[in-house]
């Protein structure tokens, strides 16, 4: 049970991708793109949560437009408008926290990459939504403050991720710890970056499938 649907978004309209599971009810969890777009992949991580039995809804952050090649990846990336995304976070978790489909008192997040920088800017304005965000391979969007969460953190990262190294890692948890900010994470030491998205060069199925079970774990913990 899937279909797109529009939700207000500081004034304005924006629009996800809304996944049901079977039950029609279940915890709630916004799905963060790449740097791609609301494409079919993201689409299906989407469907991935509904059958493990979450309201899964994921935001269409570049309003339509996608990439299928690295070059207008990077250049619909550049042109990106953050203080936008800020809108449409918050828009996004407080239409999921009201839907009727939404069964937990706080919903999750979950980005990837560019998403999990996203994911975490979402618990930072929409903190009384969101109570859970896993970020996988992201960094803390500049200018914004890390202490707004109130939400438990999980990341997930590659042990040969350039964009997320091992100091990058521990500057990140000094950075939550400094916060207040519950934070847990795992490193899986020969994955590269995105290496859980399925349909990438770096896909790593086993640790990908390791790391997809912590998420959900994370997520029936802490979204009651």
């Amino acid at each position: 049970m899937a279909q797109m649907v529009s939700f207000p978004s500081n004034g304005g309209t924006a629009a996800g991708y809304l996944a049901l599971p079977d039950s029609g009810r279940g915890g709630g969890v916004i799905v963060v793109q790449e740097w791609w777009g609301l494409n079919d992949q993201i689409k299906g991580v989407a469907d991935r949560l509904a059958r493990e039995g979450f309201t899964a809804l994921a935001p269409d952050f570049y309003r339509g437009k996608l990439a299928s090649e690295p070059d207008k990846a990077q250049k619909l990336m550049m042109e990106f408008n953050i203080d936008q995304a800020a809108k449409d976070a918050r828009g996004a978790a407080r239409y999921l926290m009201a839907h009727p489909g939404n069964a937990s008192h706080r919903v999750g997040v979950i980005g990837f990459c560019m998403g999990g920088m996203l994911a975490l800017m979402t618990g930072i304005e929409a903190p009384n939504e969101v109570g859970a965000v896993v970020d996988c391979y992201g960094w803390p969007p500049q200018g914004r403050d890390l202490s707004k969460i109130k939400a438990h953190v999980l990341g997930i990262f590659g042990g040969k991720d350039e964009m997320t190294n091992a100091k990058a890692i521990e500057t990140l948890d000094q950075q939550f710890q400094k916060a207040g900010t519950p934070f847990e994470r795992h490193l899986y030491p020969d994955a590269g970056h995105a290496f859980m998205n399925e349909q990438g060069d770096a896909y790593r199925r086993d640790d990908a499938e390791e790391a997809w079970g912590h998420a959900l774990s994370f997520f029936r913990t802490h979204l009651v």
